[in-house]
């Protein structure tokens, strides 16, 4: 948020407006590129605690929770005393700890929030007694949605490939009726000279009031306003491209406000600044600091550090004891001894697998059954897409789509592959086009609605799997095969080169490889396990997919890597890097639904005869893992009791996953709180109840931390991306959120709002948030603290999630266990205030005890 615009601005810059405009303005893309983001990237430039308070008081936002919520955690013991009297004692001195604790306690506080935004476009009210919102939103809401349709209306509008305002024009000359009730605006619109300066300077009058008018109107729509925004600066995020610009949303707005006002006045009203008793105050003027919000601002830390000082109690405890269920079980000193240091690198016992998983949280409790189930297996976690950056093009598909992190241009496709495939036809009539036609859309109504009716009460009592089900292992097929080498550098298509080289391959193998600390004692078969979603009737299905992956399942890249893993040219090159893969060894492919707990293994018969025998024991292993980790999920939802079996459990998560009356098919990544970058003995002995991101990092690997610039600019905004947009939409769930998902309505299947006259609805629904605790991102990084600070600095980008901190860093001494926290550009040691924390051995009685979030536990 470095530029601010001033209302005693002299003159009037409309590209400096508009840029300043998209900044804030919601950066949420269409449905089918649902990818989590930092719900205020605007302020980024800001510390986390200033740039929300500036935030609240610009927009309107409610951007923590509430005293009264503070107070109840705090009388749940959820806020530890003694962290709050620290966080006190950090911000006013341990003199005032006593005089702050009781304002936090018992001060009374007015909490209503009285945005800027919005004040000056107040006076229309006002002043004029006319709502235009009211008379101008329902036109203009069903216009875009008409405009921008992927294929929901039968018609498209005309000339939508010259623009927004050449379409709307080409209507007004063309047909009968017309989008305004009076000749002035027509005209405007049809003269084609209409600028924002010129409608402002008729609408407004006084130029300094520009800036703000402009942002009072899209504000009042911060939704459609966005989406166009997302669109014009990356059209291919229509499968039907629109040409649409923000500027062209503002001139026809304002073109219907005009319309509006002659409607009730005539054409001779007095602009806006003619009314005012006085301008309003800047909307980007300092925000002071209140004494309510210091008070936010400690109650925060000491709600998230009391989670804190526990998960980093833990890094540094000793092997929890024999004996006991978590009922009974010791509180553990943890002064009295440090975790066994790993032993030295390529040491240790036969490896029966290793299975690499994304460092998505909801992979944390299967790599934990895995290796309870297993000892000799391990498991290692990276980013969902594998390092391999391509577009991917499925069988007669006519458009690709991206399989890696949002930000990354790939220049590469990978296509599918079915020798004498069919092209997939949908069976269910209403799915066709004739349904739109005026006799045949009677007719079905008729007839098969009937069906449709009888068929949807039957899904009440026996949901299945039908028309409207987006399955996970649907995006590509078992069978297919994928063109992953390329040996012809000319083979183009559509500006991408199709496959990589062998060289290029084995480059991404190598930093694959290298940045897990998976180098040398490979086991005989080593999974990639990617990860997708299966859901009935859900508009935010992209937003369960792997998030590495642009919001899709990782089943593709997972066979790619495995393939390049394979390859005899590949594995020669890393030979030569010191990487040496023994020949018995095999990536095998795989793909882990997480919400029905299914997993699909590909390629499979190209395994050896023993590796094949060896395969299917560990099938029956992650078959047997996954009912485990089917009943910890199961606890969090109403509708399934805990203490059943795993297996009567797992069957009820299966229908639940296709049921269309099911607002929660999973709960995704609520609750995450935490990003583990290191060896997995750093963390292997707790039980982090699914709130963490596990990234494998061996500094031993990388002692220079180069692998590791490359992992925490990944980690920052793609796992802090995540923690934020639910941490938003959690404290602020009409604004920042999308609200419940019961009232959604579809808008041209590339948005959601609430009726069909709302606006979209940006972030997440309450469904998805509501069990979240709203705590910023702890990345713990395992390595030396010079180490990371020159890898963090190697990004402004990267350094800016830290320093700012809309996350927060602790390192932790990879030789002493000591821990240091990042703050203010430097480290300085920190201790956890918790000197004990209880053992479990018996997971399965702990997860059917209670539905709340756990504290954490050492792991017998």
């Amino acid at each position: 948020m470095k530029k601010k615009h001033s209302n005693e601005s002299k003159g009037f810059d409309e590209h400096e407006l508009l840029h300043e405009l998209k900044h804030f303005l919601p950066a949420q893309a269409p449905l089918k590129d649902f990818v989590h983001h930092n719900t205020l990237h605007a302020f980024q430039d800001l510390k986390f605690y200033d740039a929300i308070r500036r935030a609240s008081k610009i927009f309107g936002y409610k951007v923590s929770l509430s005293l009264e919520e503070y107070r109840a955690l705090y009388s749940k013991e959820q806020i530890n005393n003694d962290i709050l009297e620290r966080a006190i004692a950090d911000r006013k001195g341990k003199a005032n700890i006593e005089e702050w604790k009781a304002k936090a306690l018992y001060g009374k506080y007015d909490e209503s929030i009285h945005p800027k935004v919005g004040m000056l476009r107040a006076n229309w009210k006002k002043k004029y007694y006319i709502d235009l919102d009211l008379l101008v939103h329902p036109l203009l809401f069903r216009i875009l949605c008409s405009y921008l349709d992927q294929g929901i209306s039968t018609w498209s509008f005309p000339d939508s490939k010259k623009g927004f305002l050449a379409s709307m024009q080409e209507i007004e000359r063309n047909t009968f009726s017309s989008f305004f009730k009076n000749p002035r605006a027509k005209k405007l619109l049809l003269d084609g000279t209409a600028t924002i300066e010129s409608l402002l300077a008729l609408i407004v009058g006084d130029k300094s009031l520009f800036n703000q008018y402009i942002f009072d109107q899209q504000f009042a729509h911060q939704g459609w306003a966005g989406m166009v925004s997302a669109v014009e600066d990356l059209p291919q995020t229509l499968l039907d491209q629109k040409k649409i610009t923000l500027k062209e949303l503002i001139i026809f707005e304002l073109l219907l406000e005009i319309d509006a006002l002659d409607t009730k006045f005539g054409e001779n009203w007095a602009s806006l600044s003619q009314r005012l008793d006085s301008k309003p105050a800047d909307l980007f003027e300092e925000v002071p600091v209140s004494e309510l919000s210091e008070l936010l601002n400690i109650w925060q830390d000491a709600f998230e550090w009391s989670y804190y000082d526990q998960v980093l109690a833990g890094i540094k405890a000793p092997p929890a004891p024999d004996g006991g269920a978590f009922t009974n079980s010791p509180e553990v000193n943890l002064l009295s001894e440090n975790r066994f240091l790993a032993p030295p690198l390529g040491a240790g016992g036969a490896v029966s697998f290793q299975a690499m998983f994304c460092i998505d949280d909801r992979e944390c409790s299967i790599r934990r059954y895995l290796e309870k189930l297993d000892e000799g297996c391990k498991t290692y976690g990276t980013a969902g897409f594998f390092g391999v950056e391509f577009f991917y093009k499925p069988v007669h598909a006519n458009s690709s789509t991206k399989q890696c992190p949002a930000p990354v241009t790939p220049k590469y496709l990978i296509k599918e592959e079915i020798p004498n495939a069919k092209a997939k036809s949908n069976n269910d009539i209403h799915f066709e086009k004739q349904s739109h036609s005026l006799f045949t859309g009677w007719f079905i109504a008729q007839t098969v609605g009937f069906w449709s009716a009888f068929r949807l009460m039957l899904n009440i009592f026996r949901p299945s799997e039908n028309a409207a089900a987006v399955s996970s292992f649907k995006h590509m097929d078992k069978a297919s095969k994928l063109t992953i080498e390329n040996s012809n550098p000319n083979d183009i298509e559509d500006g991408l080169q199709v496959g990589f080289t062998v060289q290029e391959m084995a480059l991404r193998v190598g930093n694959l490889l290298n940045s897990i600390g998976l180098v040398k004692d490979f086991a005989s078969i080593v999974y990639v396990v990617g990860h997708g979603a299966s859901s009935v009737n859900n508009t935010h299905y992209a937003g369960y997919d792997c998030g590495a992956c642009s919001g899709r399942p990782g089943s593709v890249n997972a066979r790619v890597i495995s393939f390049m893993a394979n390859h005899a040219g590949v594995r020669e090159i890393l030979r030569g890097q010191g990487i040496d893969i023994p020949a018995s060894t095999q990536f095998v492919g795989a793909l882990h639904d997480t919400t029905r707990d299914e997993i699909a293994f590909y390629d499979t018969t190209i395994l050896s005869a023993e590796n094949q025998q060896k395969h299917s024991k560990n099938e029956a292993l992650f078959v047997k893992a996954l009912d485990f980790n089917a009943k910890e999920r199961s606890r969090r939802f109403e509708s399934i009791d805990t203490h059943a079996s795993p297996e009567e459990i797992h069957e009820r998560i299966r229908i639940r996953a296709v049921s269309l009356f099911e607002p929660r098919p999973e709960l995704n990544h609520a609750t995450n709180a935490l990003c583990i970058v290191g060896r997995r003995e750093m963390s292997e002995g707790l039980f982090l109840d699914r709130r963490s991101f596990m990234n494998s990092f061996d500094y031993r690997v990388d002692p220079e931390g180069k692998f590791l610039v490359n992992i925490l600019n990944a980690v920052a905004p793609v796992c802090g991306g995540i923690n934020l947009e639910y941490y938003f939409s959690r404290v602020d769930n009409h604004k920042l959120g999308a609200g419940s998902k019961l009232p959604h309505n579809v808008m041209g299947l590339f948005g959601v709002a609430n009726g069909i006259d709302g606006d979209l609805r940006p972030g997440l629904p309450s469904q998805m948030i509501e069990v979240h605790d709203p705590i910023r991102l702890m990345v713990i990084v395992e390595h030396f603290t010079d180490i990371v600070l020159s890898a963090i600095l190697k990004s402004d980008q990267t350094y800016e999630w830290f320093n700012n901190e809309w996350i927060h860093l602790v390192v932790v001494n990879p030789l002493t266990k000591e821990l240091s926290y990042f703050k203010d550009g430097g480290f300085t040691t920190y201790e956890p205030l918790q000197k004990t924390l209880k053992s479990v051995r018996n997971l399965e009685e702990l997860i059917e005890s209670h539905q709340e979030n756990f504290p954490v536990y050492l792991i017998k």
